[in-house]
C-alpha cells in the first residue's frame, strides 16, 4: 500500500510544485501567497472527489471494463503532464489577478489530474480519506515552495519536475495494467 500511495502523491506533488513555481515565476506578492495556497489546496484535495463521485458510477456502468478504462484516464493524464500544457503560464499569470469564478475556471483547470486520480482510487484500492488528506498537505507544502522559490528556478528545472510527474503518472498507469493483465 505505501508504493502505491507514494507513487500516486509524489507525482502530484512534483507537478503542484512546477505550477506554482512557474507562477512565482511570474511573480506574485506576499500578500496573495497564502490565497493561492488555499485555492490550490481546494482544488487538489476536492477533484479526488469529484473523480470518486463521478468514477464510482461509470465503474458500476462500464463493469469490467472499468478498470481499464480508469488506467487509461491515468495514462492519458500522465501522457498531458509529460507532455507539456500550453499557455500554462499565460492562466497562472492571471490566476494572480483572478477572484470569484475565474479564479475557480483556472483552478479547475490545473487541478485534472487530481480529477483522474479519483476515477482510478477505487482500482488503487487505496483509503480515500488518506489520500484526500496527504494530497492536501502535500498541496499546501509544495505550494508555498513553489511561490517562494519559483523566482528562483530556472525554466528548465520547472518543467523538468512537471515532465517527471508525468512519466511517474504513466509509469504507475503501467503497473496498474500489467496487474490487471496478469490477474
Amino acid at each position: 500500500m505505501t508504493a502505491k500511495l507514494l507513487a500516486l502523491i509524489l507525482p502530484l506533488g512534483l507537478d503542484t510544485f512546477a505550477v506554482a513555481a512557474a507562477l512565482g515565476m511570474v511573480g506574485v506578492a506576499p500578500r496573495h501567497r497564502l490565497r493561492i495556497s488555499i485555492l490550490f489546496t481546494a482544488f487538489e484535495a476536492g477533484m479526488p472527489l469529484v473523480g470518486l463521485a463521478l468514477g464510482a458510477p461509470l465503474g458500476r456502468a462500464l463493469g469490467g471494463a472499468a478498470d481499464y478504462v480508469a488506467i487509461g484516464v491515468l495514462l492519458a493524464f500522465g501522457l498531458y503532464t509529460l507532455l507539456g500544457r500550453d499557455n500554462e503560464e499565460e492562466r497562472l499569470a492571471e490566476l494572480a489577478e483572478l477572484r470569484g469564478f475565474g479564479a475557480v475556471l483556472l483552478g479547475i483547470s490545473i487541478s485534472l489530474d487530481e480529477l483522474a486520480i479519483g476515477f482510478t482510487l477505487g482500482l488503487l484500492r487505496l483509503p480515500a480519506g488518506l489520500v484526500i488528506v496527504l494530497i492536501a498537505v502535500q498541496t499546501f507544502i509544495v505550494t508555498q515552495l513553489g511561490l517562494r522559490l519559483g523566482s528562483r528556478l530556472s525554466d528548465r528545472l520547472r518543467e523538468g519536475a512537471e515532465r517527471l510527474a508525468g512519466a511517474a503518472l504513466i509509469g504507475l498507469g503501467m503497473v496498474l495494467l500489467a496487474e490487471r493483465l496478469l490477474a
